[in-house]
């Protein structure tokens, strides 16, 4: 059930933006099991390309809007899959390369012929313009990344953003593996710790759609909710007795720690504190025992569960908050009871108690996990 709450609206920051050549070398399509099912990309090995490209995938992102991807996008997908099997990159890094290049580029291999006229000349997939980057990632020559040709080809551009040791740029620029502690970040997080850009939230959007193209290619259905399905949505297991109760007391535990974007995993804050979707997922995880382990991204979050009327919500249940006409929600709470919450609010803020009315005139969505 969703409301609107009639009032001034609160000034809440977001919680969490070649040739193909040797490239079947690359793909094995014995590679990966079809309908094999993973729980946690944290935890899974690195995927290789099961089967034919489809020619076409409709996926939705995280704003509810339908995304038609081509063939030539999927196979440019494919590359960065065959590339991060080959570099032994585990799942999860191979997830944040697809999130990246869906929002840098539409995962096509862009010319730039303002910035380079050659570039017209080398294989592509239509011209970008944006600034100086080329390629699937947008990267720049100018910033140490590679030559123009090296950008444009597929393959030494996923490995230029996948980094480590057997990277081209040996950490400069910063791969992915180049990252410290990315494998706990949020996927967004991550894809903006390489990338930098003026635009941090807009990774995150992507990801429902950078899973199901991982999904469909490798043969490993990715499920960020709480179960394994082919859909990835449904239903939390049955959790432990007290379960709303104890929700909050892990998240009480934690007032006090400081407000960081892309903070918090399953076992506690990271950089030293919590942004909101990552102090649920934390409460929800120790919570539930473990059995519970939500994405770390508001937008995802709000799929899981059971949707509750406004006047039924019940302390334990989570609140989402949108604002008017933004089609997804840009922070979530705990609901405590009355008029309060408990949340990790805002960049220069700490996990506190806060009220409801502190959002008054947004739109505000009551989930349940259990």
């Amino acid at each position: 059930m969703t409301v609107f709450v009639a009032g001034a609206a609160a000034a809440v920051l977001l919680a969490p933006g070649g040739a193909v050549l040797g490239v079947a070398t690359l793909i094995s399509p014995a590679s990966a099991g079809s309908g094999s099912c993973m729980w946690d990309s944290h935890e899974t090995g690195s995927l290789g390309v099961s089967g034919p490209v489809p020619s076409s995938l409709t996926a939705v992102n995280a704003y509810g809007e339908s995304v038609v991807l081509r063939s030539q996008q999927l196979t440019r997908a494919a590359t960065i899959i065959a590339v991060g099997k080959a570099e032994q990159i585990p799942a999860r890094g191979q997830l944040i390369a697809i999130m990246t290049a869906l929002t840098e580029s539409s995962i096509r291999v862009l010319s730039n012929i303002g910035a380079y006229p050659e570039s017209a000349e080398l294989p592509n997939d239509g011209n970008g313009g944006d600034h100086d980057s080329v390629g699937l990632f947008q990267q720049r020559p100018a910033a140490g990344w590679g030559s123009v040709p090296n950008l444009m080809d597929p393959v030494w551009s996923s490995r230029a953003f996948y980094g480590g040791p057997s990277g081209p740029n040996h950490g400069s620029p910063r791969g992915l593996l180049d990252i410290n502690d990315w494998e706990t970040m949020a996927p967004g997080a991550a894809a903006q710790a390489v990338q930098v850009s003026a635009y941090p939230d807009r990774y995150a959007v992507n990801q429902p759609i950078a899973e199901k193209i991982l999904a469909v290619l490798s043969g490993v259905s990715l499920s960020s909710g709480l179960e394994c399905t082919e859909t990835g949505a449904g239903r939390p297991p049955d959790l432990p007795s007290g379960f709303p109760s104890a929700l909050i007391a892990a998240a009480a535990e934690q007032i006090g720690k400081p407000y960081v974007w892309g903070g918090g995993n399953f076992d506690g804050p990271t950089g030293g504190g919590f942004d909101c979707s990552g102090l649920v997922l934390f409460a929800a995880y120790q919570a539930s025992g473990g059995r519970i382990r939500l994405p770390h991204y508001t937008g995802d979050q709000i799929r899981i569960g059971q949707g509750i009327a406004w006047a039924d919500k019940q302390p334990g249940d989570l609140i989402f908050f949108g604002y008017p006409g933004a089609g997804r929600p840009h922070h979530v709470a705990i609901y405590v009871g009355g008029d309060k919450i408990l949340h990790a609010p805002r960049t220069g803020d700490h996990v506190r108690y806060g009220a409801i009315s502190e959002f008054a005139g947004e739109v505000m969505t009551v989930r349940r996990l259990e």
